[in-house]
Formats: C-alpha cells, sequence, structure tokens
C-alpha cells in the first residue's frame, strides 16, 4: 500500500470519524432541560412545526440539533395533534419520537353538580374547551334524540375513569359518554328500574338525591326506600339536598356551603323544591355515584317515611315510620344544630 493511499485512507476515517460523533451529538445525546424526570406537552389540533418549536423550546437544550432531527425523520411536514410525554436525558431523536407518540389521558370526573360544573372539570384534561362541552351537550337534536333535555343531560354521565386522547373532539367525547350510559345500563339494571316504574335518568335522579342525602354507603339503600314509600303515596319528597340546590341555583352561586336548611328555605320558587312540588325534581341535582344509583335500583325493605341527621351516629340517620315518632328525632337535632351555633 503506497503512502498516498494510506494518507487519503486515514484522512477518509478522519472525515468519518467526525461525521459519526457530529450526527451522534445531533441524534443521541441528551437534548432536553428543565424536564423533572418526566412531562407531557400538548400539541393543539391545526398545529404546524413553528408551534410544536414555540411549545418544546423551553424543555430543549439545542433546538437546532432538534430541528435537524425534526427534518431528517421527515417530521416538520407531519406534525400530530395530542398529548406528548418528554422524559429527562432524551436525545433529539427520542424527542422527534415521542411527538410521534400520542399517550391517551386517564380522565376523571364525580361529585359535580351542574353540567357547567362538570364540562370545567372535563376541559381541564382534553383539548375542547368548556364553551365546546357545554354546546355539544347542549345541542337540542342531541338531546331530542336520546331522550334527554338541558336538565337532565348531567345523568349521562357515570362517574368513572376513561381514557381518551387528549385532543378528542367535543362530538367525539359526548358520544362516546352516551355509549357508556348505555353500556352501564344493563338488561339486568333496566328490569329492575321498570319494577320500580322509573326511567333510567329518573333513577339517576332519585340516586342524586339519596347520594346528597348520606355519605355512608351501607344506609343508602334504606333511604332510598324512604323516597321510593313517599313516591308511592304521592308524598312531597321534601329532601333537603333539592332545597340546597334551589338554593345555590338562585344565588349562582354552587361554591356556597349550606349546613342548615332554614324554613323560610322550604318555600323557595323552584321546580326542584320538593317541599312544594310532588314528584322528582326535572333532573340529578348532581352526579350520582354507583352506589347511590345501586341503591334506588336494589332498595331496602321498611316501611319508613321519615327520617333525620343523628346526633348519637354521626354520618348516618335516625328512621321513623310515623310522624310522631320523626317530631322526636328532628327535635334532638334541632337541639344540637341550636347547640353547635350552626346558623347556615
Amino acid at each position: 500500500m503506497n503512502t498516498k493511499f494510506k494518507t487519503l485512507l486515514i484522512a477518509a476515517a478522519g472525515v468519518f470519524l467526525v461525521f459519526t460523533i457530529v450526527v451522534y451529538s445531533k441524534y443521541f445525546t441528551n437534548n432536553t432541560k428543565g424536564v423533572a424526570k418526566e412531562m407531557y406537552v400538548e400539541i393543539p389540533t391545526g398545529s404546524d412545526f413553528n408551534r410544536v418549536l414555540q411549545l418544546v423550546s423551553p424543555y430543549v437544550e439545542n433546538i437546532e440539533n432538534f430541528k435537524f432531527i425534526a427534518g431528517v425523520r421527515s417530521y416538520k411536514d407531519n406534525v400530530k395533534p395530542g398529548r406528548f410525554l418528554l422524559k429527562e436525558g432524551m436525545s433529539s431523536f427520542g424527542l422527534v419520537s415521542a411527538m410521534r407518540r400520542n399517550v391517551p389521558v386517564n380522565l376523571a370526573f364525580n361529585n359535580q353538580e351542574r353540567l357547567e360544573n362538570l364540562c370545567v372539570r372535563i376541559s381541564s384534561q382534553i383539548e375542547p374547551d368548556t364553551t365546546k362541552l357545554l354546546s355539544v351537550f347542549r345541542d337540542s337534536l342531541f338531546l331530542n334524540q336520546n331522550g334527554f333535555t338541558k336538565e337532565n343531560v348531567i345523568a349521562m354521565f357515570i362517574p368513572n375513569s376513561y381514557e381518551f386522547y387528549w385532543n378528542v373532539s367535543a362530538e367525539k367525547f359526548r358520544d362516546k359518554m352516551l355509549k357508556e350510559y348505555k353500556k352501564f345500563w344493563t338488561l339486568e339494571r333496566l328490569i329492575k328500574a321498570k319494577k320500580l316504574g322509573l326511567s333510567p335518568v329518573e333513577v339517576m335522579t332519585l340516586a342524586s338525591i339519596v347520594h346528597k342525602e348520606t355519605v355512608k354507603k351501607d344506609e343508602r339503600p334504606k333511604v332510598a326506600r324512604v323516597y321510593l314509600n313517599r313516591l308511592a303515596q304521592g308524598m312531597p319528597l321534601q329532601a333537603d339536598p333539592t332545597i340546597i340546590y334551589a338554593v345555590k341555583q338562585r344565588s349562582n352561586n354552587f361554591d356556597q356551603i349550606i349546613k342548615r336548611v332554614l324554613y323560610a328555605d322550604l318555600s323557595i320558587r323552584s321546580p326542584y323544591n320538593t317541599y312544594v312540588n310532588t314528584g322528582l325534581p326535572p333532573g340529578p341535582i348532581a352526579m350520582p355515584d354507583i352506589t347511590a344509583i345501586d341503591a334506588v335500583l336494589a332498595p331496602d325493605n321498611n316501611n319508613y317515611i321519615y327520617f333525620c341527621a343523628s346526633v348519637e351516629r354521626f354520618g348516618y340517620h335516625e328512621f321513623a315510620a310515623t310522624y310522631e315518632a320523626h317530631q322526636v328525632n328532628a327535635k334532638k337535632y334541632a337541639n344540637w344544630l341550636n347547640g353547635t351555633g350552626t346558623k347556615r
């Protein structure tokens, strides 16, 4: 091998080595900053590569390296919306790969009193905003086709955890919730509701009252039966949680805490006033959990008509079949409230 050829070979090897080092540094060395182990970046629908750069640049050490790899791997013209997981120590190659893997959201909700509150909760977890979500759930065609009203459509939501892509549309989210609602209402549950003379929405409405009346899951079937006994006798439900809902609705303040229903509240003009109106209110006063729903579908066997909070077993209630017995229990509770100084 002559000297000239050796020189060329060494030069070529040197160029290849430099090229390898450059490529390796661009592809495979750490190119993150400010990423605490892992974090998510959300890319809105309709975003282009410039928008991606704006969103990821706070977490990328060398943005030029990222842009270079994005071009090499044809990402610049194939940006996808969604939620993407970035991890500490990712290289430019890894970052571009991560921006192609849309990570689902485990969306959860419960205990919401109104559709407005629910949509705020949901919009904090997926891309559609509160206004868009409210719009699709109040769409008159959707409501009419599925037997809901603006007052009772919240009955469609079964509290649970659901998997969605962050960039799911409001319409697809709504349709998925409707599908889950229909799945929840199995033939067994439908038969139980029919035996009670209630539709699924009516069951949800009554369950919301039961849910608000007691946090004790083992007591819910007993409370459910009391209300069913009242309905069977044509009595007003006289449910304090519906009065609280009416007071909150009147003031448009659902953040207030009301511990005591006042005598003046009982005459409030509202379709949710179950002291004045017989039957069920127009819709659920909250989102009942599954134990409350099943408590209505499988109520206790009793002849109680009345109940009030117990002062001896906090969290539970005292039940009575006669008004006279109820008055004794109610007086105990009123005296206890007065003793604590609870005004509202």
